[in-house]
């Protein structure tokens, strides 16, 4: 039976979406189209319909907030910011993801 490398794709990107959600609201206070652009990007394609779900954990998990700004654009826009709570767990993501890169790098490494 032929791996799927599509699947296989889906579920890293799936992986490691937050973190690099969490690391554009880092940045400054983000609203939706901002992160969707940002993750577009650095060629990560994600739609609305998988952002909204994700912010809405983030944020009932205490790691975002929000604030609604008026819009010249249109209705009023809720741009999310990190917590400190997010924070933290920002640095815990960020200490995972250095310590899975250096695992593969090392398993590279040894078997090229």
């Amino acid at each position: 039976m032929p791996v799927n490398t599509e699947n296989i794709k889906a579920q890293m990107r799936k992986g490691f979406l937050e973190y690099c959600i969490l690391l554009v609201i880092a940045q400054k206070p983000a609203y939706v189209s901002d992160i969707i652009t940002e993750l577009k990007n650095a060629h990560l394609i994600v739609v609305e319909g998988t952002l909204y779900p994700l912010l809405s954990r983030l944020k009932n998990g205490g790691f975002l907030s929000y604030q609604w700004q008026e819009s010249v654009q249109g209705p009023p826009r809720k741009y999310y910011e990190l917590t400190e709570d997010g924070r933290a767990f920002l640095s815990e993501l960020e200490e995972a993801w250095t310590d899975i890169n250096r695992t593969i790098n090392s398993i590279k490494t040894r078997t090229l």
